[in-house]
């Protein structure tokens, strides 16, 4: 049965929007239709504070405890973002100085990742880090159909490996490009991926492992080391030699600064890219997100499109034509503007904001917390078992919003799905002072949920947590 819009809008949703008084002038209308183009013209002030009243019933974005994209940026950020609001990315031959900064942008993300040859790897800026996952796929099929075929073997059922927490943009992947998606569930014991599943899941249709840096239930480290030596030993017994894309979607923007020593990135052979979301960590309002391959041969040249610009030769590689370049520019500000010691300094002082709000939940007789936010500045918690029956962490997700608070309460993915986590992600502007007051509703909700005499009516099953 096809849904009709009034349907999908709501029978009590009205169909159109009304001015007030304030907003009434000579032959101007006062009522406007919501879900069709005007008749006529309005004057710019008033459509523009249509918009903003709508717009302003959002919640408060400093108060979105959920989200990883970044919601902040400072002043001299913001001037740049508008004077740069028309600039197309892909119009490399109009903007070829917004094309030659977004190169150095990926050129420096080379360099910090360790790739061998920073001058000589390859990247390109993307809407975020889903297409950003996109394209490394892409690269992992194409190669291994290279290597199949000049092998004299097939390229049916290629498969791609990793763990049952990836984000949903990996099933994607899978589903569009016609990839086995093979999942190694987590366990109680096994929070993350365990490299000692992966011989039993790699075989020779298998074109890649994802390893994921910040994985978006619980914000966890993939053991990324241990599963490019799983791989070793597979290549070492079966010859199949099975190379790692890193989804570094928040923790490839944490790590180089605050675990300097882990090896994760191109310091490790196996890892063939890397991708990350400028628009998350990488402290960029969204959306923008970066792929680099550790050299020019982990990406096959028959994925590449070559233009010209500047009387040079521009690689390109991604989905999406026309797209904004003020995101790269407002990239290359954060990089100038930080640096290294700058990027150390703001990714410590969340994270010793999350580590402290970890703490005090965990020191709550309600909680038992999943993680403790060490590695990127988010973690998790769930209900402490025998705590209560009268409520859940979807009832305690509700009371928080309605303190303007958004928490989200999920379940865990495959094979851990009886359990329910909420997670908190603390991002730059997120203070001490605020996660005082945050704390102090925690404290209020779960003291009022706590003294009910009864149970609160059950909730519908939630759906899974793909953020």
């Amino acid at each position: 049965m096809t849904t009709t819009p009034q349907a999908a809008r709501g029978d009590d949703e009205r169909d159109e929007v009304e001015l007030s008084p304030l907003f009434a002038r000579p032959g101007e209308a006062t009522v406007l239709p919501k879900f069709r183009l005007p008749g006529g013209e309005s004057l710019p002030d008033t459509a523009y504070q249509i918009v903003r009243d709508e717009a302003m019933l959002d919640g408060n974005a400093r108060m979105n405890l959920a989200t990883f994209v970044g919601t902040w940026m400072d002043d001299h950020a913001n001037r740049l973002y508008v004077e740069s609001a028309d600039k197309n990315m892909i119009d490399k031959d109009e903007y070829p100085h917004t094309a030659a900064i977004e190169t150095r942008c990926w050129t420096m993300l080379a360099d910090l990742w360790h790739a061998p040859d920073p001058d000589h790897a390859i990247g390109t800026s993307t809407i975020g880090s889903s297409e950003a996952c996109m394209l490394g796929g892409l690269a992992l099929k194409r190669r291994w159909q290279h290597a199949r075929r000049a092998a004299g073997k097939t390229v049916d059922a290629p498969n791609l490996v990793m763990s049952s927490a990836v984000q949903v943009c990996w099933e994607k992947f899978c589903n569009y490009w016609d990839v086995e998606a093979r999942f190694v569930p987590l366990t109680e014991d096994h929070r993350v991926l365990d490299p000692a599943a992966l011989a039993g899941v790699v075989y020779e249709n298998t074109i890649g492992v994802v390893a994921i840096m910040g994985v978006t239930y619980t914000g966890m480290y993939e053991p990324v080391a241990e599963i490019a030596a799983a791989l070793d030993e597979i290549q070492r017994t079966t010859g199949l030699d099975v190379k790692i894309h890193v989804d570094g979607a928040s923790g490839a923007m944490i790590a180089p600064f605050l675990q300097p020593d882990l090896a994760w990135d191109f310091r490790l052979d196996r890892v063939a890219s890397i991708n990350t979301s400028g628009h998350k960590y990488g402290l960029v309002y969204p959306g923008l997100g970066w792929v680099v391959w550790r050299d020019a041969a982990a990406l096959p040249d028959d994925l590449v499109f070559r233009v010209s610009y500047l009387g040079g030769d521009m690689p390109t590689f991604a989905l999406n034509f026309s797209r904004p370049g003020a995101q790269v520019l407002l990239q290359y500000y954060v990089f100038l503007r930080l640096g290294v010691e700058g990027h150390r300094r703001v990714q410590a002082a969340s994270r010793a904001v999350a580590m402290y709000l970890a703490q005090q939940i965990e020191a709550m007789p309600a909680f038992d917390l999943w993680n403790d936010g060490s590695d990127i500045p988010v973690f998790a918690w769930r209900l402490r078992d025998g705590h209560t029956t009268n409520w859940t962490l979807y009832d305690l997700s509700e009371r928080l919003r309605m303190k303007g608070w958004l928490v989200p309460a999920y379940p865990m993915p495959a094979d851990l799905t009886e359990i329910t986590v909420q997670r908190i992600v603390v991002r730059n502007g997120f203070s001490h002072d605020l996660a005082d007051a945050f704390l102090a509703d925690l404290t209020a909700e779960t003291a009022f949920l706590d003294s009910l005499e009864g149970p609160l009516p059950a909730r519908a099953p939630q759906p899974g947590f793909h953020h």
